[in-house]
Order: structure tokens, then sequence, then C-alpha cells
């Protein structure tokens, strides 16, 4: 069992920096107070164990089944900033709700939309999201934007340091200890910080043992039809995301993924953004850095991971661990991001890699695209003359090179059957399919397990 628990533990390590650094980024660019950001860090950790587990807890109506380990997606917070600024809180959970009941009711129709997000696309939008991010990561860096000592002298090298310690854990350290660098890059860059009474630990005195999830807690959810599509929008590319995150782990675990499981996996995702939304958390997407953990581990049980979901729900329990976040200075935070937001664009990158770009229509799609996402992000006013309703399209270089890239592709390179790229990337769907049964767990011989 205490093995069973080290094991679960890695996988929440594993995954925490992001599960922690995507609501501290959101709190502190919408204006959240000291009380509301700890609730928003602990409810986020708690809905992480709870998607994750839904996910996991394959039957009928949804879950996948395999060892997936849910987290915050990045995709959202360009989006959720803008939207929180330019409407309001209330409009960022009412339009998750409403993407999380759109991801349940089109759960059974995605998988064959696949061929309208292929890499040129996929990897378009994964690019622009990290350009699109390097200011805040910046402005973090450099103490947060507003702060009394921006860019001072001994904030830029606490951010360098931090980052110099994520590089040299990325170089020294094996298996993984390398995969926790950054978690261990914010952790050493704060323990310095408080040498320099930069540390503030009072959040942490403050905030209470435990607590409850409270419904609504930023208040009544509220409907806006262009937050809505833009959520809409994220939630269908996190999709993308977790679909490769699915078909990697079905490989790992040598099982064949069918039409019938993603719609399980996509049901179960859109119902765990849903719960988001109800307590004010925020969308979740499959987490890759725990595949890469469970591909050096050789630990496939999904006892493990209903483990990791449980150790997740119980931290989000506790406010006093979600505050402990808080006292993580911003420069600090700011290098780590860096690294976070520069290993996006260079996923992004890589995405691409795969594309044929002896198509002169390919080259246009990322041109184009990354374009309108690092110009709109460097000149947000360039579309003021356009209706009100639209400046979270028009302001949001994610979401504008996203519509880009998507728009584009369907203009240049539409075709009704999937090109060779997609084509690989599917999967023998039998005229059964919808009928059958949910599959049994995945069995792993626990003998070979412990040998390994």
């Amino acid at each position: 069992m205490f093995k069973d628990m080290s094991l679960g533990l890695q996988h929440v390590l594993a995954m925490y920096a992001g599960a922690v650094v995507v609501p501290l980024i959101i709190g502190f660019s919408i204006g959240l107070t000291t009380t509301q950001l700890t609730y928003l860090i602990s409810i986020d950790i708690m809905m992480c164990g709870v998607a994750t587990i839904l996910q996991v807890w394959k039957n009928k109506f949804m879950g996948i089944g395999l060892p997936v380990v849910l987290g915050c997606t990045f995709t959202a917070v360009g989006p959720i900033i803008n939207i929180a600024n330019t409407y309001s809180i209330g409009s960022v959970y009412g339009a998750i709700l409403v993407s999380g009941l759109f991801v349940v009711l089109i759960a059974k129709y995605f998988s064959k939309l696949i061929k309208f997000f292929p890499p040129v696309v996929t990897g378009s939008v994964v690019t622009i999201i990290g350009v699109t991010l390097i200011p805040v990561a910046l402005n973090n860096f450099a103490g947060g934007q507003g702060s009394e000592d921006f860019a001072s002298l001994q904030n830029i090298g606490l951010g360098f340091l931090t980052l110099l310690i994520i590089l040299l854990v990325l170089k020294f350290a094996k298996g993984f200890f390398a995969s926790i660098a950054i978690l261990i890059g914010i952790i050493v860059g704060t323990i310095i910080a408080s040498f320099f009474g930069l540390v503030d630990l009072s959040p942490v005195k403050d905030a209470s043992w435990v607590h409850l999830p409270v419904v609504f807690y930023f208040g009544t959810p509220e409907f806006h039809l262009v937050p809505i599509l833009t959520m809409i929008l994220v939630a269908m590319v996190s999709l993308v995301e977790s679909t490769g995150v699915y078909f990697a782990l079905g490989d790992i675990t040598d099982k064949d993924i069918r039409e019938a499981d993603l719609k399980r996996g996509y049901r179960a995702e859109g119902v765990a953004i849903m719960l988001g939304g109800l307590f004010n958390s925020l969308p979740y997407t499959a987490f890759s850095q725990n595949v890469g953990l469970i591909q050096l581990s050789g630990v496939r049980r999904l006892r493990i991971i209903y483990i990791a979901g449980v150790m997740l729900i119980l931290l989000g329990l506790m406010p006093k661990i979600g505050a402990a976040t808080l006292a993580i200075p911003e420069s600090v935070l700011g290098g780590a991001m860096i690294a976070m937001f520069g290993m996006v664009i260079a996923y992004g990158i890589k995405m691409l890699s795969t594309v044929n770009f002896e198509n002169q229509n390919n080259l246009m799609v990322v041109a184009i695209s990354i374009a309108f996402g690092l110009g709109v992000t460097a000149v947000p006013d360039v579309f003021t003359s356009l209706p009100a309703r639209l400046s979270v399209i028009t302001e949001s270089g994610i979401v504008m090179g996203s519509l880009t890239a998507i728009i584009l592709n369907l203009i240049l390179n539409f075709n009704l059957e999937p090109n060779d790229d997609i084509k690989d990337q599917m999967f023998e769907v039998t005229p059964d399919d919808e009928n059958t049964e949910p599959e049994t767990e995945i069995e792993i011989n626990e003998d070979t397990e412990a040998h390994k």
C-alpha cells in the first residue's frame, strides 16, 4: 500500500505545478483578493482530483478507463482573463458551464470532426497559445505589472535564478526529479526569496485548515454569447489535446482506442468542466506530463491514478495548502512561467514539424494565424472600430489566431476525406460500436508490475 501511495504522490507532484500556476496567473490578472485566490487554488486542486476519477472510472456513459490525469488547461488562461476583465467573473463561469454541456452533447460526434483539426491547425493553435502567454510571463518575471518594484534588479535576479535552477535540474537530474523540474525551481526560488524578506506567509496563517466547496462562490453565473463561443472554442482545442493523450496512453497500455472509448472520454471531460463551473473552478484537459511519468515508471495500474485523484481532493479541501502557493513571489513564478510557456511554443513547433510545408496552403495557414495571434497580443487596439461585443475575440491573440487557423484550413485545405496524417490517427469502428458494452478495466498482471 505504501508503494501505491508513493506512486500516486508522484503523479500529484508531476501535475501540481500546472494545477496551481493556472489559477495563480488568472487570479493575479483579474484582481482577486487573497481570500478569493486561496479558494480558487484550493477548489481547482480538488476538482482536478474529481475530474481525474471521473475519467478513470469507466462506465456506460463516461470515462475512458485509462491511467489519465486531468488538470487545468493553459489554453483557457488568456480567454478567461479577457472575459473577466471585459465582462465579469460571472460571465466566465456561465461560459464554462455552457461549454461543458456542449462537450457532453457533442461527445458522440466529435471524433468524426478530428479531420477539422489536423496538425497544421493544432500545431498553430498550441504555438499561438505559447507565444501570446509570454508577455504574461515577462510581467511576472519583472515582479508583477503595476508593482512598486517592477523590473527591479532584485526581481529580475530572482526570475533568472529560478529559471537557472530549472535548467540545472533538467540537465543533471534523472527520471522523476527531472519531470518535476518546474516544481523544484519554484520551491527553491521561493526559499531563496525568503532570505530577502520577499515571502509573505500571512495568507497561510489566516487560511482555515478545512473548507467545503461552495456552489457559485464568485456569484451568479452570467450568460453572454461571445464569452460562451470563446470557451466552447477553448473546450474543443482541449479535446484535441486530450485525444493525443488518449492515443499515447492506449499505445503504452496496449489498448485499442475506439470511437466508443473517445465518446466516453469526451463526456467525462464535459461533466468535469460543468462541475468546475458549478463550484467556480477552471476547465480541464488531460495532462501529458503524467503520460511521460507512466512511460518512465512502467506502472499502468488504474489504482495508482485513483489514489492520485483522492490525494488531490484531500489537498483541495485544505485551504492552508492552497494559501501556501500565494507565498510564491511573482518574479519566481515568472521565471517558471517562461520555461513552461516556452515549452508550449516548442511543443507547438514539434507538432508543426509533421506538416507538409511543400504545400503552400499549409504555409499560409501557419503564417497568417500566428501573425494574427501575435499581432493582436502586441497591438490589442487594432480592432477597436468593430462592435464592442466582439472584443473578447478581437483582443485575444489566442482566440483570434485559433479561429484564423481553423477558418483558413477549411478554406484552403478542406476535403471531404481525411488527409493521410489524419488517417494515421483514426481507428477502425465496427458497426456495433454504438451498442457495445464497455470493456473491462485494464488488467495488468500484479506480479509483472511488482517486478517492474
